[in-house]
């Protein structure tokens, strides 16, 4: 029954045994205490009919009247009627058997045969009713003898399943234990000196399997665990060396990605940067030979740009060679790095590699942004084969070279385009107030030769004083142009170069300037700045040649918005006069507010000095020349206040 069932099972049926004859018993139990109840209230409501008897007996006596004692006879009928019938919500019953039922018989027959004669009333002598009343008290007592002594035997019987039941629970007391130590206990002892075995390094121990049980299965398990345990344990060495042969393997491409990548981030020219990667290349695969070719703008021809220990003779052969002209070179936008058997190949252009001694040649393909630009050949005078690491080592290291060349590119890009803005900047400069003055001279030069072929020598004065004025202004111009070229700022403070400017400005013109910062706000970029300087410096230049002031002042309020306010005491203007494009200074500060996304606002009046104010926008940015000032007409704001 148990050998086979599993533990569950056998501790279920050992449970459910135990229970059901628990439940027996109990029900067995409640049984006789209900009969036992039932049968004490059942002699309780017999000896109150003896009581009932006596009590019709004197009352006959007594001679009451008839309606009252109608009235004990009916409850002396109840009394036989609920003897007979009994009660299961009190409980009352009656426990027949033979001899009880005998005797109620004879209670019921002289009850029957005497209630005629107690309620005839007068009829029957005091002597003859109490005669009767003996008699039927008599048999009454008979029937609660009768039921006492079913009762005994009840109350015997419930002692005996009391003691059957104290039996079953020491009986299930030792069931249970007995279970726990065959089944639980004697296989977790044996589990327990197996594993303590496994753990002193003995992987040959084996539990013996008993049953088919959880704690059959977990042994066998044990057995398959210590079996697996002692082959790890016996091939354990070399699984190790083998796997720290694979870490040193993985570290040393770590080290080869990171040796050439940081070479390739310090390499200054392209020859520098293709030769050194193929000297690098070459002693992280230990190839024989390494060129690295580049696809050019027609994607026709693979071009040599760099080699290491390639042949001379096919170096020279090699350093244009047309696309799909050799097994190494392919152009198609789905190339994967490949191995090529040389000696193995039938192709006619492999066979120069095969003159060389080469036996295999690896393929890899140099792309950025899935756009194939050229590749780079590994060759090999024996046999070789690549795994996945070292596909990827390879990949790696062609993408890596592909963004090195890229962006040494947009570096010299990035440098001519820089040559070309300041080269813009300075011939604007140049024409916006250098070429203005020479333009004057020239008028001037042409009216001083007609005023000396007339002989008009007071003309000719005024016109050599005009000359010496724009001489003077020109040299000032010039001055001015090489300060702002030579300008510089700091990236994190901008007020340390306001303030030389300021300096300069004093140095030149002997005017008090005075500086005044409030607020706060983040840095601005290093380029906004070279702009809001040269803005400062036009206004600065066109205080010490227009205004007459005899004091300048500049205000900057950090904030989201930057706010740079220069203001000078002088005569004023009227500004709604200059709104055309003939006024150079607006227009050279209209145009670097524009570069910035600023504003430009010119507040003036006659008397009352000008103020030249340029508002930044939040986070400014310098946006070179997308737009001329001509298409900029929000750069500029000038309002005229009311006199």
């Amino acid at each position: 029954m148990f050998g086979t069932a599993s533990l569950s099972t056998k501790l279920i049926r050992i449970g459910a045994s135990l229970l059901v004859v628990a439940l027996a018993s109990i029900s067995l139990t409640l049984w006789v205490t209900w009969q036992l109840e039932g049968g004490a209230a059942a002699v309780n409501e017999a000896g109150r009919m003896r009581m009932q008897t006596w009590r019709l007996a004197s009352a006959f006596q007594a001679g009451i009247p008839a309606q009252e004692l109608n009235a004990l006879v009916s409850q002396f009928d109840d009394s036989i009627r609920l003897l007979r019938s009994g009660d299961a919500s009190r409980p009352l019953f009656v426990p027949w058997d033979e001899t009880v039922d005998a005797k109620f018989d004879l209670v019921d027959r002289i009850w029957t045969h005497r209630r005629g004669q107690w309620l005839a009333g007068p009829a029957m002598s005091a002597i003859d009713s109490m005669r009767t009343a003996e008699e039927f008290v008599t048999a009454i007592d008979a029937l609660v003898l009768s039921i006492e002594q079913q009762l005994s035997r009840l109350t015997a019987i419930l002692n005996l399943f009391q003691f059957v039941m104290m039996a079953l629970a020491i009986i299930g007391a030792v069931v249970m234990l007995f279970t726990g130590y065959m089944y639980v206990i004697n296989p977790l002892a044996h589990l327990r000196q197996g594993l303590q075995q496994v753990e002193a390094g003995d992987f040959s121990t084996r539990i013996e399997v008993e049953a088919q049980d959880e704690f059959g299965q977990v042994a066998g398990g044990f057995n398959r665990m210590a079996a697996t345990l002692q082959s790890l344990y016996g091939g354990l060495e070399a699984q190790v060396e083998a796997k720290t042969h694979r870490i040193e393997s993985q570290r040393a491409r770590l080290a080869a990605l990171y040796e050439v990548s940081a070479f390739l981030a310090e390499a200054n020219t392209i020859d520098e940067l293709t030769q050194g990667f193929a000297r690098k290349v070459r002693a992280v695969m230990k190839a024989d030979a390494v060129a690295v070719r580049w696809a050019d703008d027609a994607n026709q021809r693979y071009l040599m740009l760099a080699s290491d220990c390639f042949p001379e003779d096919m170096l020279e052969e090699e350093r244009s060679l047309l696309a799909g002209a050799c097994a190494c070179g392919n152009l198609r936008a789905d190339a994967r790095t490949r191995v090529i058997p040389i000696l193995a190949h039938e192709a006619q252009p492999v066979r120069g590699c095969a003159r060389a001694g080469f036996e295999s040649l690896v393929s890899v393909p140099i792309r950025l942004q899935h756009r194939l630009l050229g590749e780079f050949d590994l060759f090999f005078r024996s046999p070789v084969t690549l795994s996945t690491e070292e596909t990827e080592l390879l990949d790696a290291l062609a993408s890596h070279l592909a963004s090195a060349l890229e962006g040494l590119r947009a570096e010299a890009l990035e440098r001519e385009a820089a040559v070309g803005e300041e080269r813009a900047l300075l011939a604007r400069e140049l024409h916006d107030s250098i070429a203005q003055s020479l333009a004057f001279m020239k008028i001037q030069v042409q009216l001083l030769r007609s005023a000396a072929q007339r002989g008009q020598p007071e003309k000719l004065n005024s016109i050599l004083d005009e000359l010496d004025a724009g001489v003077r202004e020109s040299i000032n111009d010039v001055r001015e142009l090489l300060v702002h070229f030579r300008t510089r700022t700091n990236t994190e403070n901008i007020e340390q170069a306001l303030q030389e400017t300021l300096q300069k400005f004093e140095h030149q013109t002997g005017l008090p300037a005075r500086l005044e910062v409030h607020g706060d706000g983040l840095p601005l970029p290093a380029d906004v700045q070279v702009q809001v300087l040269h803005v400062v410096q036009e206004a600065l230049s066109n205080a010490r040649k227009h205004a007459g002031a005899s004091h300048v002042s500049l205000e900057v309020r950090k904030g989201q918005r930057w706010r740079f306010a220069v203001h000078d005491n002088g005569a004023g203007f009227n500004v709604s006069q200059v709104r055309g494009e003939s006024h150079v200074g607006l227009k050279i500060m209209r145009e670097r507010a524009a570069r910035i996304g600023g504003e430009v606002e010119i507040t003036s009046a006659h008397g009352a000095g000008t103020t030249v104010t340029l508002t930044l926008p939040p986070h400014p940015v310098a946006i070179g020349q997308t737009a001329s000032p001509e298409h900029r007409p929000d750069a500029m704001t000038t309002t005229v206040p009311t006199s």
